[in-house]
């Protein structure tokens, strides 16, 4: 069965292009959301093999809501999504709980290796 994934980006644009990589590489994109908190809600109502989460958004960040989800289901598996320049972030998303963690723009390769790698 193939995994299921949730896609966390405020911009429609970005979650389109990892539901795009994804689904050409036999994963299914489960559900999206575009802020922090649409992402824990969406998270405890699918429970999704592994998500993808932007670190900057509105209402509540991707750190916030990584600890939120973590909080309720400490062997959730999530990979942080940053813009370059948000080293600070990415460290503090690990210590989090964050599996891994995806520069854009995103690399295809980059994105299903980091992929493979924390559903180990």
């Amino acid at each position: 069965m193939s995994k299921r994934i949730l896609i966390v980006d405020d911009a429609a644009f970005m979650r389109m292009m990892i539901k795009d990589i994804l689904s050409k590489n036999g994963f299914e994109v489960v559900g999206e959301a575009a802020d922090g908190l649409q992402a824990v809600e969406k998270y405890n109502e699918l429970k999704p093999d592994l998500v993808t989460m932007d670190i900057t958004m509105p209402e509540m960040d991707g750190i916030a809501a990584l600890k939120a989800i973590k909080g309720t289901d400490p062997g959730a598996t999530v990979i942080m999504c940053s813009a370059m320049g948000q080293q600070a972030m990415v460290i503090d998303a690990i210590q989090a709980g964050a599996k891994d963690f995806i520069v854009k723009p995103f690399q295809a390769d980059r994105v299903i290796e980091a992929i493979q790698k924390a559903l180990g």
